[in-house]
């Protein structure tokens, strides 16, 4: 689904230049939920701004199903940290907004975003403006969002990052729900060597200065992931062996 080849990108400070990303190379499956993990500076924002098309890479190239990344488009649908909804919408009407720009039918509107906010476990707030809702209950709405318009891939860039430890947890749960029912192939971007355990089925670990992947490391552990699992000792181990490859890596001089 998604070849990164070789892929090069540098930005230019006052009297020097940044080396964000240098010779990244990464396929994933069709349906895959891969993760990437390392430390600030390694690139990993870079790399999903480029899988989004918001960025073009200075040396090499990705591809989606063979086709380069020339700009953002409908197959590929971005989450960031901030929920990036619309607050004078309700929570239906964010879900639908997508949906009304490509012209589907209000109907058939409709119908798609309330499968996916039933998905999502907001059928309650489905008629709540934002400003009413839980940072979590936000995010499970722009997922939903993202969801609504049928992308072949979901770009997520640290989602859960603004929400306490609890809700994280829950909203990892609950993304994963939604993934067994609804499989997309899902790239998520995290700093949390726990998180990117328990949600993957390949961890990309980066490092920085220059931003590369050191090691891709195997999740195998089964699904559906429960709290049961996150506290095994198989769990525990391919933590702390993610754990290790993040924080034991150095700087290249």
């Amino acid at each position: 689904m998604i070849a990164i080849d070789r892929v090069g990108k540098a930005f230019p400070l006052k009297n020097d230049r940044f080396v964000a990303l240098d010779d990244v190379s990464l396929s994933v499956a069709e349906n895959e939920f891969v993760t990437i993990v390392g430390p600030s500076g390694c690139g990993k924002t870079t790399l999903m701004n480029i899988l989004a098309g918001l960025e073009t890479p200075d040396a090499g190239q990705a591809l989606v199903r063979g086709s380069k990344i020339t700009g953002p488009g409908p197959d590929r649908g971005v989450i960031f940290q901030q929920y990036a909804l619309f607050p004078w919408l309700t929570v239906r009407k964010n879900v639908e907004f997508g949906l009304r720009t490509a012209g589907v039918p209000s109907r058939e509107r409709r119908d798609r975003a309330q499968h996916f906010i039933d998905l999502v476990g907001l059928h309650d707030f489905a008629d709540a403006l934002p400003r009413t809702l839980s940072g979590g209950m936000k995010q499970r709405c722009a997922i939903a969002r993202a969801y609504a318009v049928n992308p072949s891939i979901l770009l997520m860039d640290e989602p859960f990052g603004a929400v306490d430890a609890l809700t994280r947890v829950r909203l990892q749960e609950q993304l994963l729900q939604t993934w067994s029912q609804e499989k997309r192939t899902v790239v998520f971007i995290t700093h949390d060597v726990d998180e990117a355990v328990f949600l993957a089925s390949r961890v990309v670990v980066m490092a920085a200065r220059p931003g590369r992947i050191v090691e891709v490391i195997d999740v195998d552990l089964p699904y559906p992931r429960t709290e049961e699992l996150r506290l095994s000792p198989a769990f525990t181990a391919l933590r702390n062996r993610v754990w290790s490859a993040v924080y034991h890596q150095e700087p290249v001089a």
